[in-house]
C-alpha cells in the first residue's frame, strides 16, 4: 500500500444552519446540520458531532472485521454502538470521549477469549482512533462577487 492516502470531502451550505455533504465518486449525498443544543440546530439531520463519532465508530468496525479475519475469527454478527461526549474544555468544546458498546456473536464458546482479544486489538489498531488529535490546516479562498 502506498501511503499517504488522500480522501476528498465537499459540503455546500444550503440554508440556515444546513449543508450537503459529497464526496467525490460515492453517490450518496447527505444533509449535515447544527446539532439541536446550539443556536440554529436543527434535528433529525447528521451533525459534525454524529460524524465524528461515527467515523470512530465505522472505523473500529472495519479494523475489528480486518483483524477477525486474519485471526480467523469465525462470527455471526457484529453490531456496536457508539456515544460520543462533547463538553467545555478550558473554554472550548471538544469531543472528549467516544465509548464503544460493540455486541459480538460467536457461535463456539471456545472462542470467547479470542473474540475478546481480536476486538481490543481492533480499538488500538483504529487510524481515526489514533488520529484523532490530527493536525487540521486551513487554506482558504475568498471570492469577491461585486467588485468595489
Amino acid at each position: 500500500m502506498n501511503l499517504p492516502h488522500s480522501y476528498q470531502v465537499n459540503i455546500s451550505w444550503r440554508q440556515d444552519r444546513v449543508g450537503l455533504l459529497s464526496a467525490s465518486g460515492i453517490p450518496t449525498t447527505f444533509e449535515v446540520a447544527t446539532p439541536p443544543p446550539f443556536p440554529g440546530g436543527v434535528g433529525r439531520t447528521w451533525s459534525p458531532e454524529h460524524l465524528f463519532t461515527a467515523a470512530v465508530n465505522s472505523c473500529f468496525m472495519t479494523t475489528f472485521l480486518a483483524i477477525a479475519e486474519n485471526s480467523r475469527l469465525s462470527f455471526d454478527a457484529f453490531e456496536c454502538a457508539a456515544a460520543g461526549d462533547l463538553d467545555l474544555v478550558e473554554g472550548r468544546y471538544r469531543m472528549t470521549r467516544v465509548t464503544l458498546r460493540p455486541t459480538l456473536i460467536i457461535a463456539n464458546h471456545a472462542d470467547e477469549a479470542k473474540a475478546l482479544r481480536v476486538l481490543e486489538k481492533a480499538e488500538q489498531a483504529c487510524l481515526i482512533t489514533n488520529s484523532i488529535n490530527a493536525t487540521v490546516s486551513l487554506q482558504p479562498t475568498v471570492q469577491v462577487t461585486k467588485p468595489a
